[in-house]
């Protein structure tokens, strides 16, 4: 049986790593290696660097930060999401030091682009990031460029059934920041066998365990909890023993 993962998130604005409160408001945090290396330490199964200012402001992947995280030498995956606009810019950040990468805009902007990165690195190095929130029109994805809903578009769902991308991060973007997620994002999400992973507003143990409970959820990533406790990885991964998730790491990792 697959075991389930408790992904890290850390959210990056201008270059340092925030507290996002519903991608309204942040407070900092510090550097985002220095996040990164902890929870590589703390037991995290993968860190997602989220750079949540770098298609906006048409500034391409933060190369450089991806150099500086993998000099830490760490032994967690390294997944990136922010602004990836080409195959070409997919690539250079995996040479950087990033396992996977997560994107958004494109799935919509350039989806040819999508089939390319798939062409060079693979469907399992490729994960699609979708802002979903359920509304009375059901599930709609946000754009947030313009803060538009609409339903999934034909695009993105052929690039899911073709499994061109590996997984689904499912973003509850309503609840960033919060103590919940809207569990009917995952109940309504149209493709029933695409792995996802749900993230937004998650923290405490029964959280985690009504999502990671779901048998299309692979993983739960936290942001913002996860920063203030040393051993909160471990915490949650001993509360949530009953189910098949990765067993926490007692091993303390050697600084580089």
């Amino acid at each position: 049986m697959l075991r389930k993962r408790i992904v890290g998130v850390i959210t990056v604005k201008d270059g340092w790593a925030v507290q996002s409160m519903g991608y309204r408001r942040y407070l900092p945090l510090g550097r985002p290696e220095i996040l990164a290396l902890n929870l590589d330490r703390w037991g995290a199964d993968e860190i997602v660097l989220q750079c949540i200012d770098r298609t906006s402001t048409q500034a391409g992947p933060d190369i450089a930060m991806i150099e500086r995280v993998a000099q830490k030498g760490l032994t967690t995956p390294l997944i990136y999401l922010g602004g990836i606009h080409t195959a070409q810019q997919a690539v250079a950040v995996v040479h950087a030091g990033a396992d996977r990468i997560a994107i958004d805009a494109m799935l919509t902007d350039e989806p040819s682009q999508v089939h390319e990165i798939e062409a060079n690195l693979g469907a399992q190095a490729i994960i699609a990031a979708l802002p979903l929130s359920v509304e009375p029109a059901g599930l709609m994805h946000r754009n947030y460029r313009t803060g538009a809903l609409a339903p999934l578009s034909d695009t993105v769902l052929e690039l899911m059934s073709k499994r061109i991308v590996s997984e689904v991060m499912t973003i509850d973007w309503r609840n960033d920041g919060g103590t919940a997620f809207d569990t009917r994002i995952l109940d309504t999400f149209p493709l029933a066998d695409i792995p996802l992973i749900a993230f937004g507003g998650l923290a405490g143990a029964d959280q985690l365990r009504g999502v990671l409970t779901r048998k299309s959820v692979v993983a739960a990533a936290v942001g913002n909890t996860l920063n203030y406790r040393e051993h909160a990885i471990r915490h949650l991964k001993k509360a949530l023993g009953d189910l098949p998730i990765r067993a926490p790491s007692h091993e303390r990792r050697v600084d580089h």
